[in-house]
């Protein structure tokens, strides 16, 4: 078995430091999301977010994105202020948001190409589609493939970047259940082979559990931390193992959710 401690060290440190965010209503006056957040995520770490609906968690990924600032507090990745996104840091969102008109391939190259590196690099395209197990598909169509498969090439398309930080906003949100169980082991692989540091956004206590080294619990809007729970188990995990059991209870514990479990 692989242990968290044997993932490759070349993901981003991100730094969290009194945090705080607030919206300007069209109406008029503020909404605060976000209120005193501190949080690291430590080199190669996968950290996963848990909160209820509109609390402030994709708001969150938003600002270590660098999509944009924080109204207050402080980000880092490294030592370096996050100001404006950057390719180190990879949003993948719960909609692939494939180009219809572009094959698998050329969809994957967009950011090569975008930054003028594709002529040079193709061979990187390749090596993506390969580590998402499509390199068979490189030639077919986003209407040719299963939502599995988009998701899959929208994450080589993230990872075609040799990203330090990926950021998950659900990205596995719209899928069935059996093939979204599929690809949580697949981003668990991924995730060991890259060595990339994860920050997770997802409504499911049990996927949450089940790929991260630590999982954060929000409270209601604004967004506070309530809990810190860290599973310590090696990978592969096993989804009937006792200890999980015990941290999915904890975690809706935490959620108010525990009284029907």
């Amino acid at each position: 078995m692989v242990s968290a401690a044997t993932v490759a060290q070349a993901g981003a440190r991100i730094d969290i430091q009194a945090v705080s965010h607030w919206f300007r209503q069209q109406q008029g006056g503020v909404l605060q999301v976000l209120d005193g957040i501190d949080l690291q995520v430590r080199a190669g770490e996968f950290v996963a977010l848990l909160g209820p609906s509109g609390c402030g968690k994709s708001t969150l990924l938003r600002l270590v994105a660098g999509l944009e600032p924080a109204t207050t507090g402080r980000i880092t990745q490294g030592d370096a202020p996050i100001a404006r996104p950057d390719p180190s840091r990879i949003v993948v969102f719960q909609d692939p948001t494939l180009y219809p008109w572009r094959s698998v391939w050329d969809n994957v190259a967009l950011g090569l190409q975008a930054r003028g590196l594709l002529k040079t690099q193709r061979g990187r395209v390749d090596d993506a589609l390969a580590l998402v197990g499509l390199g068979d598909f490189a030639k077919s169509f986003p209407h040719q493939l299963s939502g599995g498969m988009a998701q899959r090439v929208a994450l080589a398309r993230a990872l075609v970047n040799d990203p330090q930080l990926l950021v998950l906003d659900e990205p596995l949100g719209k899928l069935d259940s059996l093939t979204r169980i599929a690809m949580q082991s697949e981003l668990v692989n991924l995730w060991q082979r890259a060595g990339f540091s994860a920050l997770l956004v997802t409504h499911d206590v049990e996927e949450a559990l089940f790929l991260a080294n630590r999982v954060i619990v929000l409270s209601d809007r604004p967004a506070r931390i309530t809990a810190e729970l860290v599973v310590d188990l090696p990978y592969p995990r096993h989804r009937g193992h006792p200890r999980l059991a015990a941290l999915r209870h904890e975690a809706l514990r935490h959620l108010g959710l525990d009284a029907t479990w």
